[in-house]
């Protein structure tokens, strides 16, 4: 058993250094770069070369001047979903900086000097898109929403903006800007894209009804962007787009998840992952899909509710896992991919090839990257699965463990491969965290010494309570529970959100260099050792689109209903107040179930004058089934 243990620890180092030695290709000794959503392309969110970050630095009982704290707060014009990324040493705006690269719902393009927080360069890209069909539950409008990626041999970031065309429609560009001037390397491809389906019929890929939330992916010398819907109320299918890094020209073929005919029913079957990204390996793409109508899973035409594992070129599908309750994942809108896939780097031992992936039910997926699973409805054919907590929310790895981020826990997991393969829970602590469940980590360390777990509360726009709050955790071995090194405040959520969708925050904190970074509505918050330089400065004015009236808008309502009549009920909001609900209509094109007193719904319809909500599509809530 020491054997083992000491072959598993050496592995680890190694798999320490190879994931250091990717971070700092192309960079000075001593400053890493981090040039993409989680830190890798396997999405581990590693930063094994840490060396000012350690527990014995930032334990609450150091008195020692400077502490570890909030250095700046740098004012941005709209809120931020995206990760920052950090590049050292950029030559812009006349000297050498250390540059943090931000992005915003204004299609804002910030370029933040990483240590005193100023505003080297910013750049708008457009007028971003007003409540896209509706939805508001990203906040009153859209720009650049998802995680850029950045090619340090080219020295430029690739990024996707949300903008209003001349025409007066929506347009998803992809641009290729260069660090040090944000001007465009090559003139932005406009995303477009169509596919056959089993009917022999062509679906056509439309900016106005799909999202673009999930991570941009750079692999393969391609840049890839997945698609979803906006507010599962538009004809949107789940789509993997790819351009070719050098020109982007798009790739000959694209990824549908969803090939079922054309009809009048929404089919979905989405890549969102609460903003993670595409995971990458070997010349293969993983991801996971959300929820499609009710018994509309068919193999391999709707991918709903899997785990897919897909070709770089984008030519075929190779793989997928479907969980065996696809049917009930389905009609609770309990989407397994409220969460991303993370590739685990390679073990030894009986399954070295693995990944893993959770959703809102709450289930962590071990599965084999060599055989995913498929589909079967007695049991899933995968290597293991354990309970985590609802998860808006994907995992990080270091040193042989596996972190989760479910519910309002964090856990470490520790990976055995002999004599089988499988995780042990062996760490744990609890967070405040929001009314939905799930967060996210990122890990520090310098190879597998140091280790610290940094963790960004969840908080949702309209659900008041504390706002988003940075921690940091020690695992020590042997002791179950996780050593608090670190709590603060960290930047805030006002997102204001005009539909009453609510917008929640996905926020990832970013380790680099002695610093941890930390985006959120209106501002970036720099941490570190040494005493705060700058306090927040005025927030610049956000330029909107104009807001179109309340009348007529298809919005969301979520509610328990209380009383019922016909097809007029009322339902009390989680505010308190009361919402009258005409379903007549959503009744009559049967989108809507059984109306019962009691039921927890989300109601999708526009509002009369009168303050009636017009029903057209009425759900069941987000509660995660028992299983």
């Amino acid at each position: 058993m020491k054997t083992l243990l000491n072959c598993t620890l050496a592995v680890g180092a190694l798999i320490g250094l190879v994931l250091a030695q990717s971070v700092l290709r192309g960079q000075p000794p001593g400053k890493i770069a981090v040039t993409t959503y989680h830190y890798d392309t396997f999405r581990t969110g590693w930063n094994s070369h840490e060396t000012a970050l350690s527990p014995k630095s930032l334990a609450p009982t150091v008195v020692a001047f400077p502490r570890f704290g909030l250095l700046q707060k740098v004012a941005l014009d709209d809120t931020v979903y995206a990760q920052p990324l950090i590049v050292p040493d950029v030559t812009i705006a006349g000297g050498g900086h250390d540059v943090a690269y931000v992005v915003t719902e204004s299609n804002t393009v910030y370029a933040i000097d990483a240590n005193s927080g100023a505003i080297l360069l910013q750049r708008n890209l457009g007028a971003a898109v007003a409540r896209p069909a509706g939805c508001a539950n990203n906040g009153p409008q859209v720009g650049i929403e998802s995680t850029p990626v950045i090619d340090l041999t080219r020295r430029a970031m690739y990024l996707m903006s949300y903008a209003m065309r001349s025409d007066g429609r929506p347009a998803y560009l992809l641009h290729a800007i260069d660090l040090a001037t944000l001007a465009d390397q090559t003139p932005p491809a406009v995303a477009s894209a169509s596919h056959k389906l089993v009917d022999g019929s062509t679906f056509t890929f439309n900016a106005s009804d799909h999202r673009q939330r999930a991570a941009l992916l750079l692999a393969d010398g391609n840049v890839y962007a997945a698609f979803a819907s906006w507010c599962d109320r538009t004809a949107a299918r789940g789509w993997l787009l790819g351009w070719r890094a050098s020109d982007l020209q798009p790739l000959a073929a694209n990824i549908l998840t969803n090939r079922a005919p054309v009809s009048d029913s929404n089919k979905l079957s989405s890549i969102w992952m609460s903003g993670y990204g595409v995971a990458a390996v070997a010349g293969h793409l993983y991801f996971t899909t959300g929820n499609s109508p009710d018994d509309s899973y068919n193999d391999p035409n709707n991918l709903s509710e899997s785990v897919v594992k897909v070709a770089s070129d984008l030519t075929q599908v190779l793989d997928f896992f479907t969980p065996s309750d696809v049917g009930g994942l389905n009609h609770h809108d309990a989407d397994l991919a409220s969460g991303g896939v993370m590739v685990v780097p390679d073990q030894p031992g009986s399954v070295p090839h693995m990944a893993t992936a959770a959703g809102k039910e709450g289930w962590m997926y071990l599965i084999s990257r060599d055989h995913l699973g498929g589909f079967s409805d007695v049991t899933d054919n995968i290597v293991g699965e354990y309970q985590i907590g609802s998860c808006f929310c994907g995992q990080s790895y270091y040193a042989n463990n596996i972190v989760t981020s479910g519910g309002a826990q964090v856990g470490v997991w520790q990976i055995y491969t002999a004599p089988s393969t499988g995780l042990t829970q062996i760490q744990s602590a609890d967070i405040d965290s929001g009314p939905d469940g799930g967060f996210f980590t990122a890990v520090s360390s310098n190879g597998n010494a140091n280790a610290i777990i940094w963790a960004v509360s969840r908080r949702h726009s309209s659900a008041g309570g504390p706002e988003p709050t940075l921690y940091a955790f020690q695992p020590i071995p042997g002791n179950p529970k996780l050593r608090q090194l670190f709590k603060a405040t960290a930047g805030n959520w006002d997102v204001p959100h005009p539909a009453g969708d609510g917008a929640n925050s996905n926020i990832v904190p970013v380790v680099a260099n002695g610093h941890v970074y930390v985006a959120s509505y209106r501002e970036l918050d720099i941490f570190g050792f040494g005493s705060p330089v700058n306090k927040l400065s005025a927030t610049p004015a956000i330029t909107r689109a104009s807001e179109p009236p309340t009348e007529g808008i298809l919005n969301s309502t979520f509610g328990i209903i209380t009383k019922a009549e016909g097809s007029r009920f009322t339902m009390k909001t989680e505010a308190g107040t009361e919402v009258q609900v005409d379903a007549e209509q959503a009744l009559k094109d049967g989108l809507s179930p059984v109306i019962t007193i009691g039921q927890p719904v989300s109601v999708f319809g526009a509002t009369s004058a009168q303050g009636v909500v017009r029903a057209e599509v009425i759900k069941p809530a987000h509660i995660p089934p028992s299983r």
